[in-house]
């Protein structure tokens, strides 16, 4: 069980996560996540897991269109021009994850966990997930997990992640 988030998260989505964790152990393959919407909810997750939480590299928590630009390099003109919550930029977060450290694989979630705020004209539940690793493959995935609350939308998002990694390890 993961023993400081196991309260607050369902057991199947702690049990996929210690898998996926044994998968990237076995493979050697080291992990670096980047998460806006999740607030570093990934992270914590797999840093919560006894015996495979090693093989996780590092992670970025960059809500602010800035810390994406200053800690993962991304574009400002391409955030400003595709918006945060998109595709490209979910895309350039992951890579910018793998260009700054010596993970094997990055995952990134971006998105609209509750209501848009003012200046936003997004969709609650919106949320872009990508995944890459050093050996060049790429997956992306476009969500509408709809008007949940934050919490429901982070637990879908988590769980969407979990899967776009298993699959990119093999798992």
């Amino acid at each position: 069980m993961v023993e400081t988030l196991g309260p607050a998260l369902p057991h199947e989505l702690q049990d996929k996560a210690r898998k996926v964790l044994q998968k990237a152990c076995d493979a050697e393959m080291p992990i670096a996540v980047a998460e806006s919407c999740t607030g570093g909810l990934l992270a914590a997750l797999l840093t919560d897991i006894p015996g495979c939480s090693h093989i996780f590299e590092r992670g970025f928590v960059v809500y602010s269109d800035q810390a994406k630009c200053d800690l993962l390099g991304l574009d400002r003109a391409m955030v400003d021009d595709c918006g945060a919550v998109s595709r490209e930029v979910a895309i350039a977060m992951a890579r910018g994850a793998l260009d700054r450290g010596e993970a094997h694989l990055a995952l990134s979630i971006t998105g609209f966990a509750g209501p848009p705020g003012d200046d936003d004209d997004g969709e609650e539940g919106l949320v872009h997930l990508a995944c890459c690793s050093k050996g060049g493959t790429m997956n992306h995935k476009e969500c509408h997990f709809g008007p949940q609350g934050r919490q429901g939308v982070r637990i879908a998002a988590l769980d969407t992640a979990l899967d776009l990694m298993a699959r990119e390890i093999g798992a």
